[in-house]
């Protein structure tokens, strides 16, 4: 990769982390691995604290990826590394940890495992969770720790932690971000970003078989990679054709059984929609994809088994593909839904249900809404369109939108950089260029 002294200012994820120091919990910062939540906490962050007159010798660091901190992967070693260097009690002190996830558990040797219950064994080892719990009760130490795996980190904040976790999910970077360094017309920054996604070293690289380069390695070299590790498989086989699979696939309803015969295709073998199952947790908890479950906007409940999988950054779901399949229908809803999570809102995907007669005939049939955007206690339906240009195109697209039965706004976003405006029915349209640079959808709820 080239060397590029650009710096990109990430200051949503700072004010989030300013808006939580000296909160009395460990500050989470979860996410897709190359994402920069290692530059976020120990360069933007700690300049932020710098400007504000936070002293150097203030912060305690430790980097668990590092040779010279390897040895802190144990954490009674990484406990008390840490209390020698905070022993002042007079001074407070910022403490981040990074990779925290490599740390491994260690068992007590001064318990008579006999003793202990089957069932309460795991109580027998000392884990990072351990540590951090200690930690963060000493009144001079904010503690802040980053980390790569969702598995160990966010899903078990609630558990490990005690309530005593706040995360802050680092995502890559949004199209506002990209665009705020770009240097091109907005039009021209959304087909560049439509293609190369938001992983801050692609967006930093000027030449573009370097770019595609990086973002082709990161799939095999690192992501891949550290699946097969963490879970022991024997091979990247079945999850490269999957994430093959889900790349073609991105904004499609699809389950387990039908992503099996896929992959089974792919790899010219079977394969079981168990071990599938199995997999699509693995990505989901490398950051690689999120799912979106079907909500019945009239029942008012979910689906079960089919649902969607989005790619979390564009640029990683077009390098596995090497850049071949780009349609632009989907990869523009997937990059709103993207936007929708970065932005904290719970979104799914809308089914309508009505009961029509169609030749001759009474049928109970689907209709889609993309997605459904939860703010509190309000909704906000959103229909993804390249275009309406036609009154039949405008009433297929809007269908959907017009039979949800209730009174909350609906938005059609459209390719390209229209401003916002409402048809004679209150449905509001909006260009998918101004809607990513603004939050839309905070601007008409409130």
């Amino acid at each position: 990769m080239t060397e590029n002294r650009v710096i990109i200012d990430r200051n949503e994820y700072v004010e989030q982390l300013l808006a939580k120091r000296w909160n009395g919990k460990v500050k989470i910062v979860t996410g897709i691995r190359r994402s920069g939540k290692s530059f976020l906490l120990s360069t933007l962050y700690k300049n932020r604290l710098l400007a504000e007159g936070v002293q150097k010798d203030d912060f305690v660091e430790v980097a668990l990826d590092r040779q010279s901190d390897i040895i802190y992967r144990n954490p009674i070693l990484l406990y008390e590394h840490i209390l020698q260097l905070t022993s002042d009690v007079s001074r407070k002190f910022y403490l981040f940890i990074d990779e925290i996830q490599l740390s491994y558990k260690v068992k007590n040797s001064d318990i008579d495992e006999t003793l202990v219950p089957e069932e309460d064994r795991d109580m027998l080892y000392t884990t990072f969770y351990d540590v951090l719990n200690d930690l963060i009760a000493r009144p001079n130490l904010d503690v802040y720790v980053a980390g790569s795996n969702s598995k160990m980190l966010s899903k078990d904040i609630v558990t490990n932690f005690r309530d005593r976790g706040s995360e802050v999910k680092v995502h890559p970077l949004s199209f506002a971000e990209f665009y705020s360094v770009a240097q091109m017309e907005k039009a021209d920054a959304f087909e560049e970003y439509l293609m190369y996604g938001g992983m801050p070293l692609a967006v930093l690289e000027p030449d573009e078989k370097e770019k595609r380069k990086y973002l082709q390695g990161l799939f095999s070299n690192v992501y891949i990679k550290d699946i097969v590790e963490r879970y022991n498989l024997k091979d990247d086989t079945i999850l490269s054709a999957l994430v093959d699979a889900l790349s073609s696939s991105v904004g499609s309803l699809t389950n387990p059984n039908k992503l099996a015969n896929t992959a089974s295709s792919i790899m010219g073998k079977s394969t079981s929609h168990i071990t599938i199952k199995n997999y699509l947790d693995y990505l989901e908890d490398a950051f690689l994809f999120q799912s979106a479950k079907r909500w019945n906007v009239k029942g008012r409940k979910y689906f079960d088994r089919i649902q969607k999988y989005y790619a979390v950054d564009l640029g990683l779901r077009n390098a596995k593909l090497n850049f071949r399949q780009h349609e632009r229908s989907h990869l523009m809803e997937n990059m709103i839904y993207n936007d929708l999570i970065r932005r904290g809102y719970s979104v799914d995907v809308g089914i309508v249900e009505l009961s029509r007669i169609i030749e001759g005939k009474r049928k109970l049939s689907q209709y889609e809404i993309d997605f459904v955007v939860n703010a509190g206690n309000n909704k906000v339906y959103i229909q993804s369109a390249l275009n309406v240009d036609t009154p039949d195109k405008k009433a297929q697209e809007t269908f959907s939108l017009r039979n949800t039965g209730d009174f909350f706004r609906k938005i059609v976003i459209l390719d390209g950089s229209s401003k916002l405006w409402s048809d004679e029915d209150g449905v509001m349209y909006v260009g998918v260029i101004p809607f990513l640079l603004d939050d839309v959808v905070a601007d008409i709820i409130r």
